[in-house]
């Protein structure tokens, strides 16, 4: 009987003892992230007083924004970490993928800076866009952020186990990404619908997962959480008064289906939190700090039931993710067969090779290479772990769409009005080729055709043929000025033809500097109405030449630079020609160009150019001189701008320019600028040491600029001390 009761008394103080040890075991926390857009601001405010309040997150659930958020957590970022990271993140060029003009070639920098609207033309039909961006540079951004975690390929191995939701684009249904490549879940999780395109993932086409599941509990629930706290920054239903916007209207079509869900999923929520964001839309970004601190104030409004999860204890403080190395040794790089682009012209843009060591800024500036050529629909890569280095997999998906349609407009005081219309075609007949016609309507009918087949890393070939035509009164006869000597005349009225057609090969040279050589056959036709002479015609010959070029440009904007440099440098060597005026001696002409742009403050910038050009030979032919003036026209030939100085002005066989430009940005894309150039032209002019002596010409200028889709609308104006004379010019839309 004692032996019973002993057992009895043995078991219940066991059984008491194994009780207690449950109660006191800590009890797994999920936290759930809802989808908002910029509203998920908000999150990093909550997690700032779950910090504080001690609690330690064991499970993460999100979705849209709160899968940003979410995993960035999960990979060991702190609050304050993913504060400094969200303030430092430049959203309008994250919506709008904003690609450098640095990662752009020479033939992508002129397609941007050329046409102001561009459709795709499919089957006799204009198409619109899918999107307003590609995703690229938010793929950048969280592969770079997310660089620690490059080799997990399971969700539940990261510090916090992780997952994320997004919608099948094809039939609706919740598709749950707790494996694969982290930055491409996050980013298929996050994908607004047209605000970005859709992200492939095993097959499937994916979206915002706010569309089928915009707070994950569930999923949460299924990690293992004991406890769910809940942040809730999706909007409620909004009245018609509000539905004035096209993001609001996308939220309020994807609220309509989770709103009746979320009270349930209110219920099942723990701690539920709810900031106030309702002054607040998805994109606003601006408003950053500001949501932020409204999470803070939500989070603080229960903070006494955080506190009873919290514990102080030093294991559970949430130190931060450590910093890391930003280099990767890349091993090989896999690129999956494409139909119409080579690897070498994908290796080409990437800008490094197989077996070397990049840093992520590196890879980024490849992959917007890459994005910048508009060939792919879609460009994806991940990471994977090859021994002590990385093997790059790169997954593109061509363009279907190979034809498109371009539109520009534009008017200066030498062409006049022209309308652009051009119809370019890619992979037309090999593969890396694009082909381009220019059609020029207005005061002067011109074309441009191009055809370019782009080799990456080895040599490029091209060929355009080009028609540049206008009428202008000039102070310059193109001949050195005796004709209106002669005539006793101060101008002359001329209409100028020029016909050229060129066949060139170009590489990369250093992967930084563009080198190229061709020949080219010229027609060039000068004549006037202004003399009464029985043929009014100056030129009218054919010439033949050889030529040579480098160039070189990192400046991140053509027209309002801030920072950056350039250099171009030419020669040409003219070895025949059918002579019209029975003077042609063979010549040479050299010519380049050095300039750069700094940023003194953040609105103020000060840019310098600088260019010199000359003939070598005994004779050279007056029609190739170099003639200075004017400012706002396409320059061709060896035409260039100076101010203070009329169109067409100022010419000799040789010069040397500079000039000297403060330009400040007072309000956003509004420019006030104020030049100064100066320049000696005279024939002969290296032979002595006239070149560094004072300047002959001088100029200043006082400018109005606006960045408009249609390119710069600029107003200046112009004068010199040498002659008293000003001038106001005008131009509108992107040079051409």
């Amino acid at each position: 009987m004692k032996k019973i009761l002993l057992f009895f008394i043995m078991f219940f103080t066991l059984s008491n003892c194994f009780s207690q040890e449950q109660t006191l075991k800590k009890p797994k926390i999920g936290l759930v992230l809802s989808g908002g857009g910029a509203k998920g601001f908000a999150h990093i405010g909550v997690l700032k007083v779950l910090e504080q309040a001690g609690v330690k997150i064991d499970y993460i659930g999100g979705t849209s924004m709160g899968a940003v958020v979410g995993g960035l957590y999960a990979c060991g970022y702190n609050a304050n970490q993913l504060d400094s990271i969200f303030k430092a993140t430049n959203f309008d060029d994250l919506i709008n993928d904003f690609i450098p003009r640095s990662s752009k070639n020479f033939y992508e920098k002129k397609n941007d800076e050329l046409y102001a609207f561009v459709l795709p033309f499919n089957k006799f039909k204009i198409g619109v866009p899918t999107s307003l961006s590609k995703g690229i540079y938010n793929y950048n951004l969280l592969n770079r952020l997310t660089k620690n975690m490059r080799h997990i390929r399971d969700f539940n191995k990261l510090p916090i186990a992780f997952t994320c939701i997004a919608s099948n684009i094809e039939n609706g249904d919740e598709v749950v990404l707790n494996k694969g490549y982290l930055a491409k879940a996050i980013l298929a999780s996050a994908a607004f619908p047209t605000l970005f395109s859709p992200v492939e993932i095993d097959g499937k086409m994916l979206l915002d997962g706010g569309v089928a599941n915009n707070y994950p509990i569930e999923e949460v629930r299924k990690l293992g959480a004991d406890i769910i706290i809940g942040v809730d920054v999706q909007d409620d239903l909004l009245d018609r008064s509000k539905l004035k916007e096209a993001t609001k209207i996308l939220s309020q079509i994807i609220n309509l289906q989770s709103i009746e869900k979320m009270k349930v999923k209110i219920k099942q929520t723990d701690i539920y939190i709810k900031p106030d964001t309702e002054k607040y839309g998805v994109i606003s970004f601006d408003d950053g700090a500001e949501i932020i601190k409204s999470g803070e104030e939500a989070a603080f409004s229960v903070y006494e039931k955080l506190k009873a999860l919290g514990s102080f204890s030093e294991m559970n403080l949430n130190k931060g993710l450590a910093k890391s190395s930003d280099s990767i040794q890349i091993n090989t790089i896999r690129i999956k067969l494409l139909k119409n682009y080579t690897r070498s012209y994908i290796i080409g843009k990437l800008g490094f090779k197989q077996k070397s060591k990049i840093s992520y800024e590196d890879l980024k500036k490849g992959i917007d290479n890459i994005t910048a050529t508009q060939n792919f629909s879609t460009i994806t890569y991940a990471l994977e772990k090859n021994e002590n280095s990385d093997d790059l997999v790169i997954d593109l998906n061509e363009n279907s769409i190979k034809t498109f349609l371009k539109f520009a407009l534009h008017y200066d005081d030498l062409y006049k009005s022209g309308f652009l219309v051009n119809l370019t075609q890619k992979s037309a007949l090999v593969k890396n080729d694009i082909t381009s016609l220019d059609i020029i309507l207005g005061d002067n009918l011109r074309y441009n055709i191009d055809y370019y087949i782009d080799n990456g890393f080895y040599w490029s070939f091209g060929f355009k043929s080009r028609l540049n035509t206008f009428n202008s009164n000039t102070k310059f006869d193109f001949n050195n000025g005796e004709l209106l000597s002669q005539q006793g005349i101060n101008s002359i009225n001329i209409d100028f033809s020029d016909f050229s057609n060129l066949a060139y090969a170009q590489t990369i040279f250093a992967q930084k500097f563009l080198i190229g050589t061709g020949i080219e056959f010229k027609h060039l036709r000068i004549k006037s109405k202004t003399i009464d002479f029985v043929n009014p015609v100056f030129e009218n010959s054919n010439y033949l030449s050889l030529f040579g070029y480098l160039k070189f440009d990192s400046l991140d904007n053509k027209y309002f630079p801030k920072k950056g440099w350039y250099l171009t440098g030419d020669f040409q060597y003219y070895g025949y020609s059918s002579d019209y005026n029975n003077n042609f001696n063979r010549f040479s002409i050299a010519k380049g160009e050095i300039g750069f742009a700094r940023t003194i403050t953040n609105k103020l910038a000060f840019n310098f150019h600088n260019e010199a050009g000359f003939d070598i030979g005994e004779n050279s032919i007056p029609f190739f001189n170099f003639v200075l003036g004017g400012y706002g026209f396409n320059a061709i030939n060896n035409f260039k701008h100076f101010y203070g100085y009329d169109f067409l002005s100022i010419a000799a066989d040789s010069f040397i320019k500079s000039s000297f430009t403060l330009d400040y940005e007072f309000y956003k894309k509004n420019h006030l600028n104020i030049t100064a150039n100066y320049a000696n032209v005279q024939n002969n002019l290296f032979n002595t040491t006239d070149w560094i002596s004072k300047p002959r010409y001088s100029g200043y200028a006082l400018g109005y600029g606006l960045e408009t889709l249609i390119g710069p609308i600029e107003i200046k104006y112009t004068w010199s001390p040498e002659t008293g004379r000003s001038f106001a010019w005008f131009n509108v839309g992107f040079w051409f």
